[in-house]
């Protein structure tokens, strides 16, 4: 909590030497300065300026987002409509998002603020929050403070509102339910609610950090080094395993090249090789169902004998078959069959065991 720097209602845009400014500490203490003496009492203290009601405006709105980073943009789409000025103009503090799912905003001409933060630091003065002081006023419920010149009004509906004291009286009988602050000092009482206020320092408006806040810096500096080397090291690990790619990707493209020398375009690599793949494993299909045909009529008219086995070779166009007879006259009948369709048959290794005799075939090829 911070000692409070007071601006009265009728405080002008720009602030003179001897502007009066009234200083509250958080000790209990308070008094009147102006701004010539605020530098020698106030020495380098951190203070939270607290803007008049009247100069600001409060309110209500929805936003259609809770992202950080679109907020500021939509906040100034949903005000715009219901101010007199340019939103450009203004400066806009939002504060947390409540129950009902509503923002609170408070608003105050940006060179007006500007202004009086100028005058200030010239004056030597550490500014460290800005509030309004309705809004320290409100602790629950509905509130309101009266002193010599002006009421303020606050409620947990958003309501924030300054007026005379010759305006109270027309106004009292119909807000019942506002409770008066009968405190003997009532800006002291203000200080305890700077925590629950909305800090007017947002955007480019935003203060220098706290001194207990820099004391995070070099962590922080830290952090975003390791983050720095980190997002190197995968940029790194990128790079070589796109170059990788690239290798293989070329490396593909030259094979592919040999196997088909006939593709002039490579659009896509691996739908044409699976096209060739595909026209190859019909052509085998064919060439197997070919050389399948002569064989089927003396395979049928060797009684006695059994296909165990058939293998095809694409490359050498050879099948060879492991087949089973009763006996070896009617494994060489089926051999001359065989040949009287014009196939070229050797056979290969033959042997008898308790079924028979087997013996491999081959058609086409070398035993």
């Amino acid at each position: 909590m911070r000692d409070c720097l007071f601006l009265p209602a009728d405080t002008p845009p720009g602030l003179s030497a001897d502007s009066l400014l009234y200083w509250q500490a958080v000790d209990g203490q308070g008094r009147s300065l102006r701004l010539a003496e605020c530098a020698s009492v106030l020495g380098t203290r951190e203070l939270a300026l607290v803007l008049p009601m009247e100069q600001a405006s409060a309110c209500l709105v929805s936003l259609p987002t809770q992202k950080a980073r679109w907020l500021r943009q939509a906040l100034a789409y949903a005000v715009e409509e219901a101010l007199a000025e340019d939103v450009e103009a203004l400066h806009l503090a939002l504060g947390s998002v409540q129950e009902d799912g509503r923002h609170p905003v408070r608003i105050i001409r940006r060179s007006l603020l500007q202004g009086w933060l100028a005058s200030l630091a010239e004056a030597g003065l550490r500014i460290g929050a800005i509030y309004l002081d309705a809004d320290l006023l409100w602790a629950s419920g509905s509130e309101l403070l009266v002193d010599e010149s002006r009421v303020l009004l606050a409620s947990d509906d958003g309501l924030r509102l300054a007026l005379r004291r010759d305006d109270w009286p027309a106004l009292q009988t119909r807000l019942p339910a506002l409770r008066p602050c009968t405190e003997a000092a009532p800006w002291a009482q203000l200080l305890n609610a700077q925590s629950q206020a909305i800090d007017l320092a947002q955007g480019e408006l935003a203060l220098a950090q706290p001194a207990s806040s820099r004391a995070w810096r070099p962590v922080a500096a830290v952090l975003v080094s390791w983050l720095c080397l980190q997002w190197l090291f995968d940029l790194g690990q990128g790079l070589y395993l796109q170059y990788q790619g690239d290798q293989y990707a070329q490396a593909s493209e030259q094979l592919y090249r040999e196997l088909f020398p006939e593709d002039r375009r490579i659009v896509r690599l691996r739908a044409q090789f699976d096209q060739h793949l595909a026209a190859a494993g019909a052509q085998q299909q064919e060439q197997l169902l070919s050389r399948l045909q002569p064989l089927i009529e003396p395979l049928q008219a060797a009684s006695g004998v059994q296909v165990q086995q058939l293998d095809y070779q694409a490359a050498e166009g050879s099948l060879a078959l492991q087949v089973q007879a009763s006996d070896f006259a009617g494994l060489e009948l089926l051999r001359e069959r065989l040949q009287a369709q014009g196939l070229q048959v050797e056979m290969g290794s033959a042997g008898r065991d308790e079924q028979g005799v087997s013996a491999r075939l081959l058609i086409g090829g070398d035993a």
